[in-house]
């Protein structure tokens, strides 16, 4: 198909304010690499809030949610709904502390809390290892989902659409390396507001087809437990059209996944790019409010447009065997002139606010955590040269892995299983004083031995491969950690006065600060509540479900318990 002249002007005129925004903050961006990466370390939160849901919002993901829903019907979100709750850990446990450590990069964390020559090694290989393989592999699958798209709106083939995705990956790496962290996440503001409204008019649209019948119409054509928001804990799946769970692979997703295993955007205690949007607030409590802000976004407001179109295309398109492709499709066959190209918009603002972070943020990591580590005498100037250098380098590797990745599900799994058990590690460095760098070393390296063991040797699968690998890898890394040296003393002590973390740091004080982690604790749940309280009554309102009014009273709950705790942790927990 083709785009009408006015769809050419709106896609003209978004990216026109790209390249706008690039020129206005080049300035800013070039006084030094704190300014590149961190913006000057002033962003109000709802800004860095909104930027870290922008940045989540890729191509890929209402294609993921139709997949989802259209296998396991609503429930089948769940596979990333239970991250919420190590969403809420981050805000409650880690963001003051983030802002706190006062580093560039989260791996740059790692000079702070360790010491000698295991942790020179370990923030070497993680400044390559996250900056360049893991990095390379999201931006892989986040352009494989665009090219995913352009196949199917405007009928291009694999090389056409890939041809297109590197024009579009160009404009973004051109206003990233140019403008740096505050063009990024400015410009993630448009990207964001655009990118929702976009999915919303689509869900408007589709439910008033008349094959759709609004959602009247969607509840008499499909079953009753395709709209179940829990998944069902069993073993017969033809007993019901909503996610069936073995109990293993519940307890897995629910329990274990959300703490044990390192993902972008949902590292356990924060990291990546969550991290960089905290340190670059301006202080303590813009940070926890970003992080607040992110979650309740990002799991209660976005995901219902994308649920609603995901359900209309289990009758708009019974038969369609790759289930993804009919958020696309719905674009393409029900969209009028002018709204189709604002929704092309949208899509083309999730991905490039996705893809801008993913380049800034691996950027990051080899400038301040490489480059700066081998060269500790290179000046502002250069690194600045060398950030936007970087910059473009990324993008080049990124495109080129694309053309290697067949799925986008088979980069979530590897990503998953090959992060499980370091979660916990990232967890305790700030609340036991006696995890050292080999403990992150070998809890980095062990889950690749523990995978290769469960798969190959074992002949497992998820969820056993999953429970083995975090089992395999918790205890390597805690006999490591009491076979090794401790830290050096200075180094804790530095870390300690500049941080203040609660817990188990007896070496300098014997208070534990109790009362700090339990009202993070209660916060921490109350903050679950709420957010799972208030998805669930959206949801239900929505699809007119019956007894709504159980949400309506757990957010009631959840905000009556929020109201009286939260001031007290703020009060308790200033630096």
């Amino acid at each position: 198909m083709s785009l009408s002249t006015i769809d050419l002007i709106v896609i003209g005129a978004f990216v026109g304010f790209y390249l706008f925004v690039a020129a206005y903050f080049r300035k800013s961006a070039s006084k030094d690499i704190n300014n590149f990466f961190l913006g000057g370390r002033n962003l109000p939160w709802y800004i860095a809030g909104t930027s870290m849901v922008a940045t989540t919002f890729a191509a890929d993901t209402p294609l993921a949610v139709t997949e989802l829903v259209a296998t396991n019907g609503i429930s089948g979100n769940w596979l990333w709904w239970n991250m919420l709750v190590g969403g809420m850990l981050t805000t409650f446990f880690f963001a003051r502390y983030w802002r706190r450590a006062n580093v560039l990069t989260d791996v740059e964390f790692i000079h702070v809390r360790y010491s000698g020559a295991p942790a020179r090694f370990l923030r070497l290989f993680k400044s390559v290892y996250m900056g360049v393989f893991l990095n390379s592999l999201v931006i892989g699958w986040v352009n494989l989902a665009l090219i995913s798209l352009l196949e199917v709106f405007f009928d291009l083939s694999r090389t056409s659409s890939l041809w297109v995705t590197g024009l579009a990956i160009l404009v973004v790496m051109g206003y990233s390396a140019i403008s740096g962290l505050l063009g990024i996440v400015y410009t993630d503001v448009l990207q964001f507001l655009t990118a929702i409204a976009g999915s919303f008019i689509l869900a408007f649209v589709v439910l008033d087809v008349p094959e759709v019948g609004g959602i009247a119409g969607l509840k008499a054509a499909l079953p009753e437990s395709t709209f179940s928001f829990l998944p069902v804990i069993g073993s017969d799946q033809s007993a019901t059209s909503a996610l069936v769970l073995g109990l293993g692979s519940f307890l897995a997703y629910t329990t274990i996944q959300w703490w044990a295993s390192w993902y972008p955007g949902n590292e356990p205690g924060g990291g990546g790019y969550i991290a960089q949007r905290m340190m670059s607030a301006k202080d303590e409590k813009n940070a926890v409010y970003s992080s607040f802000l992110f979650q309740i976004a990002h799991y209660c407001l976005r995901s219902w447009p994308w649920v609603i179109v995901a359900v209309a295309t289990l009758v708009l398109y019974p038969n369609l065997t790759d289930k993804r492709l009919g958020y696309v499709m719905a674009m393409k066959d029900f969209l009028p002139e002018g709204v189709k190209g604002l929704l092309l918009v949208s899509f083309l603002a999730a991905y490039m606010s996705t893809i801008s972070t993913q380049l800034n943020w691996g950027a990051s990591y080899l400038i301040n955590d490489l480059y700066r580590v081998l060269k500790p005498s290179a000046k502002q100037k250069s690194l600045v040269m060398a950030s936007r250098i970087a910059t473009i380098l990324l993008a080049g590797i990124g495109l080129f892995v694309t053309t290697r990745i067949e799925t986008i599900s088979s980069v979530w799994q590897f990503l998953m299983e090959c992060g499980a058990g370091l979660g916990l590690v990232l967890i305790l460095r700030w609340y036991w004083w006696r995890v050292n760098a080999w403990s992150e070393i070998t809890a980095s390296i062990a889950p690749f031995v523990g995978y290769a063991i469960a798969r190959y040797v074992l002949a497992w699968v998820f969820p056993d491969s999953f429970f083995f690998i975090v089992s395999f890898t918790t205890v390597c890394w805690i006999l490591v950690t009491y076979l090794t040296p401790t830290n050096d003393m200075e180094t804790l002590r530095g870390f300690y006065d500049r941080v203040k973390p609660a817990g188990n740091w007896r070496v300098f004080s014997s208070d534990m600060q109790s009362y700090v982690l339990l009202y993070s604790l209660i916060c921490w749940l109350a903050g679950c509540g709420l957010a799972y309280s208030a998805m669930f009554l959206i949801g239900g309102i929505i699809f007119n479900m019956p007894n709504t009014w159980q949400y309506g009273v757990g957010l009631a709950v959840s905000l009556g318990i929020f109201a009286v705790f939260f001031p007290r942790w703020l009060k308790h927990t200033n630096s």
